[in-house]
């Protein structure tokens, strides 16, 4: 089937054949075949849009949906059914190979905190000039109180909060590691280091250890790795330093 918007761009340009065909170092019977319905080496989409000012999303609409979503699937590593399912070190290799950033969103993440392997990891990284960033829901909002009904254990999920910062006062205490509180609406809890990523997505009314879990690796001109860290950009900042709050952590 003919691109008829391909068609269309180009008569607009009022670019020839013969001028597209030199601009992009190809043959006129290449740019006809493209016309006539043939798909252009990405390297081609790319340099005519750019020609034609158009974009490649709304010249070749299916070939680039097709495309965004094998790109999504290439950063998909695993998904687990249950967070449970995951290997008990997968958080510990995971922030080990952390050479540039470690971050962390949660309500409470009391779980992890618990294990002194993990809180011993987040000094030695974070005196080895990684940057460690820690977003704890604020015990008092109203987010955090509704996620405890909603789970059907009241007021635990503060209770919680407050035993990981002590748990982590150690980390609190170490330069190149910032703690905030947040009040969002939390849909994910994201553990990143670098190009790599845990993400615990929540249902309704279900702990985060009962909920799938996915493990991301980054993809260059993939969109779902940088999805989920943009989300964690907007909630680090809308959340308050830990050192601002009223909290004892000692």
């Amino acid at each position: 089937m003919a691109n008829e918007r391909l068609r269309a761009a180009i008569f607009s340009s009022h670019l020839s054949i013969d001028d597209i065909a030199h601009e992009l170092g190809v043959d006129r019977k290449t740019i006809e075949r493209w016309i006539a319905g043939r798909l252009p080496y990405k390297r081609h989409r790319y340099a005519l849009a750019h020609l034609l000012g158009a974009d490649p999303a709304y010249l070749w609409p299916t070939q680039a949906a097709e495309q965004a979503n094998e790109l999504a699937l290439a950063e998909v590593v695993a998904i687990y059914p249950v967070r449970s399912n995951v290997p008990n070190d997968a958080w510990l290799r995971l922030f080990e190979q952390a050479h540039e950033q470690i971050e962390v969103l949660v309500y409470a993440g009391f779980w992890l905190s618990e294990d002194p392997a993990v809180r011993r990891l987040l000094v030695r990284k974070a005196k080895a000039n990684v940057r460690v960033r820690v977003l704890l829901g604020d015990p008092d909002s109203a987010e955090v109180h509704q996620r405890g009904l909603d789970e059907g254990i009241d007021t635990a999920i503060s209770a919680k909060i407050a035993n990981t910062i002590h748990n982590y006062r150690d980390v609190i205490a170490t330069p190149n590691t910032q703690f905030r509180l947040h009040d969002t609406v939390l849909y994910n809890s994201i553990y990143r280091a670098d190009e790599e990523m845990l993400v615990n997505t929540h249902l309704y009314g279900l702990p985060a250890h009962m909920n799938p879990l996915m493990h991301l690796r980054k993809v260059p001109g993939a969109e779902l790795f940088s999805s989920y860290a943009d989300s964690l950009e907007r909630v680090w900042a809308g959340a308050q330093p830990l050192d601002r709050s009223e909290r004892v952590v000692a």
